[in-house]
C-alpha cells in the first residue's frame, strides 16, 4: 500500500493555538476523511501527522505555523498558491501569520476542498 502523508504544523502556546490554526486543523481533519475514502480503492493510505511548533520556533519563522505539507511538498505547490501573511490574534502576538493566496483570494483558514484538491493532485503522481 502506498502512503499519502499530510503534515500540518501550528503554534501551540500553553496548549492553545490561534483561531486561524484551529479552523485549519478542523478542515484538515475533514479533508483526511474524504481523501481516505477516495484513495482507498487505489490502494493509497492517507496518514495525518500533526506537529506543534514551540514559541521559539514560531518566533524564528512565523510563516511555518498553519503550514500543510503533502508528501513533504508544501501544499501550495500543488494548487498554484503563494504564501502570504496577515495579522492574526493574541496567541500569535504582534507577529503576522501564514496565509495562502490563490489568484486573488487570500485564505487565512485553509478550506477542506483546497486540501482535498492538493491531496488528489499529489495522489495522482503516485499512481
Amino acid at each position: 500500500m502506498k502512503i499519502l502523508k499530510i503534515k500540518w504544523q501550528r503554534l501551540l502556546h500553553g496548549g492553545q493555538t490561534c483561531p486561524r490554526c484551529k479552523s485549519t486543523g478542523d478542515e484538515v481533519e475533514k479533508a483526511v476523511i474524504i481523501l481516505k475514502e477516495s484513495l482507498k480503492p487505489m490502494n493509497i493510505e492517507v496518514v495525518l501527522e500533526k506537529e506543534a511548533l514551540t514559541e521559539t520556533q514560531f518566533k524564528k519563522d512565523t510563516l511555518e505555523s498553519n503550514r500543510i505539507w503533502i508528501n513533504d511538498i508544501p501544499m501550495e505547490e500543488y494548487i498554484g498558491g503563494k504564501v502570504g501573511q496577515s495579522t492574526c490574534c493574541d496567541v500569535c502576538g504582534p507577529h503576522e501569520c501564514r496565509t495562502v493566496n490563490i489568484e486573488k483570494e487570500v485564505l487565512e483558514t485553509i478550506p477542506c476542498d483546497t486540501i482535498v484538491k492538493a491531496g488528489l493532485l499529489a495522489a495522482s503522481s503516485m499512481i
